[in-house]
């Protein structure tokens, strides 16, 4: 079973601290069994706050020991001007020198970043703090337009909720599609948010009700495999195209086409995970037309090609 160690310290953020429980939580491996073992480690008791409200005391289960064997160690929000707890950062550094996987989340980065783990890397946290944290250390390469980044070894992951999307795909690395969607379906999250997704979006056009564009998308994800253009969208949808774009725009920070293509990749990901298919099968399955264009959009979103992704996350 992989151990997952999340590090509580004085003033950490509730929320953060409580998201890797939940998701971890809730990833199992076919016959139910559990696929994670969660520590929360601390030395002592502690406050647990929102915003800069204490909330209640927490008294973790497990001292920063329960952190050494961790399989990946993570590190929830909390003040930025705080110095962060020196106990914090060696249990970081050592879990690093061994190998082990290191991640964030929202303010966090702060810490991997006091820690020495985030030099030379790219890295994201909170929007509104992103600026504070590349000034503070400008050995990082800070990008505060995506909602996780994954380096690897080293994850970081933008402001709140970004912490589920991060922490499910890291379940998805491990064990796959299929158990990360399972773990998204436990806890009534979707498992559609790519890392390149904005994590600022801009407010809605108040012409438009947030359900308008529900039925659109999924008539687009029902017909993935046709070559759908803006004009065939936007007639669906009983819209002029420059309407459907704005519409995309303030509902989901980018416009119709981006949006087909981040679904393409992802059913792509899918069927590479889940099935045997042939990738020309999946290229047609998903629209791509070619193995050439699914090679394409796949190496600019995922880094890989898709037979090198498949023999990494096909799952057993």
């Amino acid at each position: 079973m992989r151990i997952v160690a999340v590090l509580a310290f004085d003033g950490v953020v509730a929320f953060d601290l409580t998201i890797p429980a939940q998701v971890f939580a809730a990833a199992r491996h076919a016959d139910l069994s559990p696929a994670y073992e969660v520590r929360v480690c601390a030395d002592q008791p502690l406050n647990a706050t929102a915003w800069d409200q204490d909330l209640f005391q927490i008294s973790p289960k497990y001292g920063f020991g329960g952190a050494l064997d961790a399989d990946t160690v993570i590190v929830p929000g909390g003040d930025p001007e705080r110095l962060p707890d020196p106990e914090v950062l060696r249990v970081l550094r050592a879990a690093a020198a061994r190998g082990c996987r290191v991640a964030s989340i929202c303010t966090g980065a702060f810490v991997l970043a006091a820690a020495g783990l985030l030099d030379g890397r790219r890295a994201t946290t909170h929007w509104h703090l992103a600026d504070q944290l590349a000034r503070d250390f400008p050995g990082v390469e800070v990008d505060p337009s995506v909602l996780f980044v994954d380096e690897g070894d080293v994850l970081t992951s933008a402001g709140v909720a970004a912490g589920l999307d991060l922490c499910l795909h890291m379940v998805r690395r491990d064990l796959g599609a299929a158990t990360a969607a399972d773990a998204a379906r436990a806890i009534v999250m979707p498992l559609q948010r790519s890392g390149g997704q904005a994590q600022f979006i801009e407010h809605r056009d108040p012409e438009g009700d947030p359900d308008d564009l529900a039925p659109v998308l999924q008539w687009m994800l029902d017909n993935l495999d046709k070559p759908l253009t803006l004009a065939d969208i936007a007639a669906q949808a009983a819209m002029s195209t420059r309407s459907l774009s704005r519409r995309f725009r303030a509902g989901l920070g980018m416009t119709p086409l981006q949006w087909l293509l981040d679904q393409r990749v992802r059913r792509s990901r899918e069927l590479l995970e889940t099935t045997g298919l042939p990738v020309e099968r999946i290229a047609r399955t998903t629209g791509f037309g070619s193995v050439e264009a699914l090679r394409h959009h796949f190496a600019r979103q995922v880094g890989t090609n898709p037979r090198a992704y498949r023999a990494t996350f096909r799952s057993p």
